[in-house]
């Protein structure tokens, strides 16, 4: 028996040599229950260990495979029973290469279950080899750094149940394609698929194809994931034959369609994800009630509208995100309903009304937003919501008080956002008690009172934003026990008090500072002038805070963004502020103070620094070179009196905005500022400015404010407007300019202010400007325009004009009446509605900023001129005074029912006034002065209640002036000039039965009678007038004789009225002499 034994021990290995037996290949190492590891297949592993490109300082599986451990120790391996590797997962082990398809990877064909994810294959292609480990069910390549096509022979798998080829998808990086071959050759055999993951594998499909290729493939598909895929819509209906599906994410395409209902027949559906798809139409209440629904996203689908259903009881729905959409309409009550809820977000919608109070009953809620909405009033409890960490309700109409109960008990709340709101009342001071609370953003709502001492739990709040109320009060001291703060911003509300600058050197951490606008006055003693005020310092803003020296921060080694804007800082600029941070510093405000010089010797300025603004000093000198890279550059308002420098170009090079308005700048416009191709607001203005306007200033496709008002500028308009032309305001008023405007202006399809006054252009009326449908101001005043200004008809309008003003020019003819009705911004129904009407002409700078241009602009008001700064888009004006119109006044002008000002003195007007004038209830001044109306005064201008000024003197008109209202407080001067006209304020009263005056045409056919009382005093006066206009016709030296002391005496008596700062004399000469025409054109 013994002998038998050892032959069959013996004969072993013979079996193996000869045979190929695997017996002998059984390690003698334990797997449990009797199971083995297969020796060839751990040396398969350990050869594969050796071909791999690894970091073994970052390795937990890979490192652990050696001959002397044991193969149960070996990471991410898993064996059978029998001692085959099933499952191999080398997720996560910053592998970086070695693998091929002659790789010993394939050679383990009992491989089930492979996960290579998450590793750093350097964009290499996926080797063909995987295809001959034809037992996988489970294959995972997610974000393993695979790139190119997938290859075919991953269809051979036809076991595969799971398939994760996903990655994360940047634009630009490579990524892993399926085009050749497409979908319906990879899945074409994988009949057993369960789960697909392609998330961002490019594969330009249409919707038929691919929802065909998967329909007809794998029918028992339950998890269906292929964002950021390049995919077409819309979904096919082939989709549906997928009855098994239970989670679709489809987010990161580009369906452009609406979302089909069917999607609501798959009734195991837990997960559909359809974000950012371009998906548009009404989206179908259906799915909302899919029983399993456990978590929808719809969000930043810009065009899909929607409402929220009645929820059922105990629903299944977790997470709701519709962010960025249109869904509309209120909140049900039955929100209140969905337990299970943890997430919701509604952001940027347009949801309305109160926020239900049954989400005080979602006890699951951990995140809330609500923000950018129409909710109003109170904000419902959360208390019975332990598990919240962010609320956000901000950019809402939210109203009343916050008790301090509703926010009790919160003790997860991470970050509170309640930011933009009308919320009143007292500060709920427990917030600050909260131990997990980082967050507290009430800025810009109606908060009043005192911010009272409060207990400081061991706190975690990093931001405390308050700015923008109504508090009021000294900054209580426990704010400097807040040693985590990052951030504190007090600013735009009632604090006061006297604050040391010295005291916020206890919150070491603090990285942004805002005070401004407060009634604090600043102490800007530092105290050690060799230490930081705080170390990490970032952005410091202390505008309007009583300043009269500037703090020494030339040790702030970190600051970027600084505002000492609004203060009363004297003396100099000195040289260590453009040191700071050794040119850190990307933001300066120092505009608004009383600053004289910069200090010598004066540096380059940091190159990044991207925003400058010393506006509204008293600089003088020369003007400062702007920093290299600077995007924001405002000089004006100061006294600097040099001229532009010639290399200009080379500084502004990256600038958007460049203001050296309201200087003493002379010289001309140097042609290097056509290098600052990126200039979006050029304001010169109100300076001596000379010369012509460079061309490239006129074909520049960026610029979008061009001021150039009053300068001295002479020469013609020359170069074409692009025709990608941005431009939004031209403002050239107050010139030298002479012959026509360029038609190419009509490229400026944006354009809202067209300002050209006060030059000496020459040209008929514009037509062409009647393509620029926003148009918004049109100023012609003061030039040598002629001819009528009734155009063609066309079919553009001017929807949105509110301000033209054509006055002192030679238009003539009739008023185009019909042009009129296109002029709806002058009516009430503007298309802007009501909210229109608190907005300003703006334009703003930066997108992400709150830096604006505000276009101002020069109007004959209540008999003055007036300049407005911020003009708002509900200010309409008319004037076409003196000019040469003729006709009657166009009844269709008593649709303009919102103008403020109607100037049409100085014309040829006659017949009556129209009685519709009476239904411009919003105007406040009308002058129809120095025309030929007549017949009687209407008495529906009694009801124009806001009439301040009046003036319709010097006509033809009669009857008796109507009574009431506005009209008791107007004088004489009012009326003057109308013969015919009695009652009161004129001397003249009244008789009944008095026929107006008229011209007697009867003869007396026996003996004609003069009145030589009537007669006599004006042949002498016309005698008297020829003695004094004859040799003015006909003698030259007279003429100039006259002329030189006539004008002596109007510049006397103008002198103060039309003195300007710069070119003053010149320009002032100019207006007397068109005023001296104009009066002599009278006569």
């Amino acid at each position: 028996m013994g002998i038998l034994l050892f032959s069959w021990i013996f004969f072993l290995p013979l079996c193996s040599s000869f045979f190929g037996m695997h017996v002998a290949l059984v390690s003698g190492e334990c797997l449990g229950d009797g199971r083995v590891c297969l020796e060839d297949e751990m040396l398969l592993l350990l050869q594969l260990k050796s071909t791999l490109k690894f970091n073994a300082a970052a390795s937990n599986k890979l490192v652990s495979w050696s001959q002397s451990a044991d193969c149960c120790s070996w990471g991410g391996v898993t064996w059978d029973s029998n001692g085959h590797v099933v499952a191999l997962d080398l997720s996560s082990e910053l592998i970086s290469g070695g693998f091929n398809s002659s790789s010993n990877l394939f050679s383990l064909r009992h491989l089930q279950r492979l996960n290579l994810a998450n590793n750093i294959f350097n964009n290499s292609q996926i080797p063909s080899g995987f295809g001959k480990l034809g037992n996988l069910v489970y294959l995972n390549f997610s974000s393993a750094g695979f790139a190119g096509q997938i290859p075919i022979e991953i269809s051979r798998l036809t076991r595969l149940v799971t398939i994760d080829f996903s990655i994360l998808y940047f634009p630009g990086v490579p990524t892993l394609k399926l085009e050749n071959p497409n979908l319906r050759m990879l899945v074409q055999n994988l009949t057993e698929l369960r789960e697909l993951y392609l998330n961002g594998v490019n594969m330009s499909a249409q919707g038929k194809e691919w929802c065909r290729a998967l329909s007809s493939s794998v029918p028992n598909l339950q998890v269906l994931s292929l964002p950021s895929c390049y995919l077409s819509g819309p979904l096919d209906s082939s989709l549906q034959k997928l009855r098994s599906l239970s989670s679709i994410r489809l987010d990161n395409n580009d369906f452009s369609a609406p979302v089909p209902e069917f999607l609501a027949n798959f009734s195991n559906l837990t997960q559909l994800r359809l974000s950012s798809c371009g998906l548009h139409g009404t989206f179908p209440e259906k799915i909302f009630q899919v029983p399993t629904l456990q978590i929808l996203d719809l969000s930043n689908n810009k065009l899909l509208l929607g409402s929220l259903p009645e929820f059922p009881q105990n629903g299944s729905l977790g997470t709701l995100v519709l962010s960025n959409t249109k869904f509309s309409g209120k909140v049900p009550n039955s929100i209140g309903n969905l337990k299970r809820l943890t997430r919701i977000e509604l952001a940027r919608c347009d949801f309305s009304g109160a926020i239900p109070n049954s989400t005080a009953n979602l006890a699951q809620l951990v995140y809330l937003d609500l923000s950018e909405n129409k909710f109003s009033g109170p904000i419902p409890p959360f208390s019975l919501s332990k598990n919240l960490t962010r609320i956000n309700l901000s950019h809402n109409y939210l109203t009343g008080p916050i008790p301090s109960s509703h926010l009790d008990g919160l003790v997860n709340l991470v970050t509170l956002d309640l930011r933009k709101n009308s919320l009143n009342g007292g500060l709920p001071m427990p917030l600050f008690s909260l131990p997990s609370l980082q967050k507290i953003q009430l800025s810009n709502n109606q908060f009043s009172g005192p911010l009272s001492k409060f207990s400081v739990v061991p706190s975690v709040l990093d931001t405390l934003d308050l700015s923008s109320n109504n508090l009021e009060g000294q900054i209580p001291v426990s704010i400097f026990d807040l040693q985590c703060l990052n951030i504190l911003d007090l600013s735009s509300n009632k604090f006061n008090g006297t604050v040391l600058l010295s005291s916020f050197q206890k919150l070491g951490n603090l990285t942004t500072l805002s005070l401004s606008y407060n009634n604090l006055s600043i102490n800007s003693s530092v105290g050690n002038p060799t230490l930081p005020l705080l170390f990490n310092l970032t952005k410091l803003k202390l505008a309007s805070c009583k300043l009269r020296t500037l703090p020494d921060l030339s040790t702030q080694s970190r600051l970027t963004y600084l505002d000492l804007s609004d203060n009363q800082i004297r003396g100099n600029i000195p040289n260590w502020i453009w040191k700071i941070g050794k040119g850190s510093l990307f933001h300066l405000n120092l505009s608004h103070n009383s600053l004289e010089d910069l200090q010598e010797p004066f540096p380059n300025l940091p190159p990044y620094l991207y925003t400058l603004d010393l506006h509204s000093n008293l600089l003088r000198g020369r003007i400062p070179t702007p920093p290299q890279f600077s995007s924001y550059v405002d000089y004006s308002n100061n006294n600097f009196i040099s001229s532009i420098p010639e290399d200009i170009g080379s500084y502004i090079s990256s600038a958007i905005f460049f203001s050296v308005s309201k200087n003493d700048i002379s010289g001309i416009i140097p042609e290097s500022i056509c290098n600052a191709t990126f200039l979006q607001v050029l304001d010169l203005s109100d300076n001596a400015l000379s010369g012509g306007i460079p061309s490239c200033l006129i074909e520049n496709e960026a610029l979008a404010v061009l001021n150039l008002r009053r300068n001295m500028v002479s020469g013609t308009l020359s170069g074409n407007f692009p025709g990608n032309c941005n431009l939004q305001t031209l403002d050239l008023n107050g010139n030298l300019l002479e012959g026509t405007i360029p038609e190419s202006v009509a490229n400026c399809k944006e354009l809202e202010v067209l300002n050209l006054g006060n030059n000496h252009i020459d040209d008929n009326f514009p037509c062409w400007l009647k393509n620029m449908s926003s148009l918004r101001v049109l100023v012609l005043r003061a030039n040598r325009f002629h001819g009528h200004i009734g155009c063609p008809i066309s079919n553009s309008t001017w929807a949105k004009l509110q301000i033209v003003d054509l006055a002192y020019n030679y238009f003539s003819g009739k008023l185009p009446a019909k042009g009129f009705l296109t002029w709806k911004a002058m009516m009430m129904a503007s298309e802007d509605g009501i909210q229109s009407k608190l907005n300003h002409m703006q334009f703003k700078v930066l997108e992400m900023s709150e830096l604006y241009y505000q276009d101002a602009v020069t109007v004959t008001s209540k008999g003055q001129e007036m300049e407005l700064v911020k003009v708002l888009t509900l200010f309409t004006s008319i004037d076409f005074s003196f000019n040469n119109f003729e006709g009657q006044i166009p009844e269709e002008m008593g649709n303009f029912t919102s103008l403020y000002v109607l100037n049409l003195s100085g014309n040829g007007f006659t017949g009556q006034i129209p009685s519709s004038i009476g239904q411009l209830r919003q105007l406040e001044s009308l002058d129809l002065s120095r025309n030929h109306l007549s017949g009687k005064i209407p008495t529906e201008l009694v009801s124009l209640t806001f009439l301040s000024v009046l003036d319709l003197s010097f006509n033809q008109l009669v009857g008796a002036i109507p009574s009431g209202n506005q009209f008791q407080t107007f004088s004489e001067v009012s009326f003057q000039g109308n013969k015919g006209l009695c009652g009161q304020p004129l001397s003249v009263n009244c008789e009944e039965n008095t026929p107006p005056p008229t011209f007697d045409d009867r003869h007396s056919a026996s003996r004609m009678e003069i009145k030589w009382e009537y007669i006599a005093p004006e042949i002498g006066f016309v005698t008297g007038l020829g003695i004094v206009i004859w040799p003015l016709v006909f003698c030259r030296r007279w003429r100039k004789c006259y002329y030189k002391h006539v004008d002596r005496i109007l510049s006397r008596i103008l002198h103060n009225q039309d003195q300007r700062r710069a070119g003053g004399g010149r320009r002032a000469h100019r207006i007397r002499w068109r005023r001296m025409q104009q009066w002599c054109r009278g006569m």
